[in-house]
């Protein structure tokens, strides 16, 4: 089974959605680095991803240095996200952020990665939320004023989510 390390956004993003339960639904295993949980995650949100099967991990020595390396590199990003792609990165798992500064090293770092709508492909593809379901989690996420999704993208998606009508 492949294992997604996720960064903030995603998950706050499948929150406003009202997907948090359905990503958990996938064939695959969500995971965060144990500090991004505890800066970022923990209290009510953290235990409720924990509930639903969110694996919390650490990092090794080599790993936070990996992660501090990364940090050094691209000032922008913040210390939770650098230590989501040196996990990603030691393991060989899949990334899963919204943040373009984050994809653009991974890419560097020829990691797989992801987004958002991404996942909500995997939901549609592999029946873990109806169309109705994306169309008004995705819409919910597209009215958030902290949207930074593709407007093009999320159309697209939009329009592909709604039932077509029969032609008789």
């Amino acid at each position: 089974m492949h294992v997604l390390v996720s960064d903030t956004s995603v998950l706050v993003d499948l929150e406003r959605g009202a997907f948090l339960q359905a990503v958990f639904a996938l064939p695959f295993d969500l995971a965060v680095p144990d500090l991004l949980f505890r800066r970022e995650l923990q209290g009510e949100i953290g235990e409720r991803l924990v509930q639903f099967g969110l694996k919390v991990l650490e990092l090794d020595a080599a790993g936070v240095t990996l992660a501090l390396s990364y940090r050094r590199r691209d000032s922008r990003l913040s210390l939770p996200d650098t230590f989501a792609l040196a996990l990603a990165k030691t393991h060989t798992y899949i990334l899963l952020t919204g943040d373009a500064s984050l994809r653009g090293l991974a890419q560097a770092e020829e990691v797989e990665c992801h987004g958002v709508l991404w996942i909500l492909d995997q939901m549609l593809s592999q029946e873990a939320a109806s169309p109705a379901d994306l169309h008004a989690g995705l819409s919910a996420i597209a009215k958030h004023p902290r949207c930074r999704l593709p407007k093009h993208e999320i159309a697209s998606r939009l329009d592909a989510y709604v039932p077509k009508k029969r032609r008789d």
